[in-house]
């Protein structure tokens, strides 16, 4: 536990880990706003979490993972509207969606998934005692603001100069401001909104105070670990932390993770530029494990650039340690032990997926070598069963992921089988011909001392 490196946007730099509880870690990552279907940009916050929710876990901790959906929010009524449903059909309709996209993906679900809409008790003590403590007011609209200059560590995370901020905030400015910097903690309700009572009469919460009011009801005042997009530590995070710490007066998150953003043609994929690509897009031309190996070749806080030449390049990476995963199954039964040290290494290291995933692929060759060898390749393969089954990755049956690639496992053995019949009958010119037939279609053969593999190349 002792050995973990991360680096804490905070402190802007990497830091031994050590967890507030022995043994416990609670760890709480921003989710989604659920108007619409989620895309690569997601896909990425979203497998950089269950890789360092995973890794905690084998790191022996207990992990207590909280991650949000944000339920009530302007696009949200403005989508239901447009589609003419009620808000609680299209919100469910699209955590299903959620739910399907990440269950491809092969991440785990979090120990907890709270709704805004029902923590608005929470958020209403928040504010509460936000206005009681002098860093909140009422103003003349009715709606309830934070007033930023009061707390004094505010621009902390993001680095950015209170004097040179402008108002961050997803609702129209508010001119009855104090000061420009401050932000809606509770808006009045306009017609044909959904609303909660509350002391300063119906309405409903800004977007900031959820996260706040959501991470310390079920982690408490303090806990390990915030985690999100880098495009949330502006305005999003640095309102929260301004919030939980002066309405709580604990130290709120410890460690806060920021994975990079998902780039196509030198910009940011987002809705709003209108540049991106929804999971079940990308999942209806590559298999799942295709685009989770393509995020996690690239190191969480490094920039992501998206194309289909890079998913190409992770699925011939899953082909390579299919083919080796075929390998061991017929060959032998490969027992999951530990993670070998280099991989433990590089993932204690920030949690350096693209080292651990060379690491893996550096054992498929010598497992191959091994086996070519007929040598003992136990432990190699213990290994390499090991490495995929954290990573996520070579989770599928090894003759079924061919077959999904529009290849023909079982017919590909048969020819195999032929050749081999064809070469003890001496009959050369038709094993020849079968192995010609093969390679037309891409299918390479490899006669070794311990029988003939094949791989597919194009």
């Amino acid at each position: 536990m002792a050995s973990l490196q991360l680096y804490n946007s905070l402190t802007r730099s990497k830091e031994a880990f050590t967890s507030l509880h022995e043994g416990k870690v609670g760890m709480y990552v921003c989710g989604v706003t659920v108007y619409d279907q989620c895309h690569v940009g997601h896909a990425r916050v979203m497998v950089v979490f269950d890789m360092i929710y995973r890794w905690l876990q084998a790191s022996g901790y207990a992990v207590s993972y909280v991650r949000n959906f944000t339920d009530v929010d302007d696009k949200i009524i403005q989508r239901a509207q447009l589609a003419g449903i009620e808000i609680d059909e299209l919100t469910q309709s699209m955590i299903d969606a959620f739910h399907r996209d990440m269950d491809a993906l092969g991440c785990l679900r979090p120990t907890l998934e709270p709704r805004a809409t029902t923590h608005m008790p929470e958020m209403i003590e928040m504010i509460q005692a936000l206005i009681d403590k002098g860093f909140a007011y009422v103003c003349e609209s009715g709606d309830v603001l934070y007033a930023v200059r009061e707390f004094k560590d505010y621009g902390q995370l993001s680095g950015k100069n209170i004097d040179d901020l402008e108002s961050g905030s997803r609702v129209d400015v508010d001119h009855h401001k104090r000061d420009p910097l401050d932000f809606v903690l509770w808006k009045q309700a306009k017609p044909d909104e959904p609303s909660w009572d509350s002391p300063w009469g119906k309405g409903r919460p800004g977007w900031h105070i959820e996260c706040s009011a959501m991470s310390c009801k079920h982690l408490g005042a303090s806990f390990d670990i915030h985690g999100g997009g880098m495009d949330l530590k502006f305005p999003h995070h640095e309102n929260e932390i301004a919030q939980a710490r002066a309405a709580n007066g604990g130290e709120f998150a410890k460690y806060w993770l920021h994975n990079g953003f998902v780039n196509i043609n030198a910009e940011k994929m987002s809705k709003s530029l209108g540049n991106f690509f929804t999971i079940s897009e990308v999942l209806g031309q590559y298999h799942p494990e295709v685009l989770r190996t393509f995020i996690l070749g690239t190191h969480y806080r490094s920039p992501l650039d998206y194309s289909d030449q890079a998913l190409d390049v992770a699925k011939a990476g899953l082909d390579r340690l299919y083919e080796t995963k075929r390998r061991i199954q017929q060959l032998q039964p490969a027992k999951e032990e530990g993670l070998p040290a280099e991989f433990v290494q590089a993932m204690d290291d920030d949690f350096n997926t693209p080292e651990a995933l060379a690491h893996l692929y550096e054992v498929c060759r010598s497992l191959n070598k091994a086996l070519d060898k007929n040598e003992d390749s136990s432990a190699l393969s213990a290994s390499f069963v090991a490495m995929t089954h954290f990573l996520g990755i070579a989770q599928d049956d090894a003759d079924i992921w061919f077959q999904a690639g529009d290849v023909d496992a079982q017919a590909i053995d048969a020819l195999i089988e032929a050749r081999k019949q064809a070469k003890l009958d001496k009959d050369f010119a038709k094993a020849d011909t079968i192995r010609d037939e093969l390679l037309g279609q891409g299918i390479v053969l490899e006669d070794s001392p311990q029988g003939t593999r094949w791989k597919k190349v194009s």
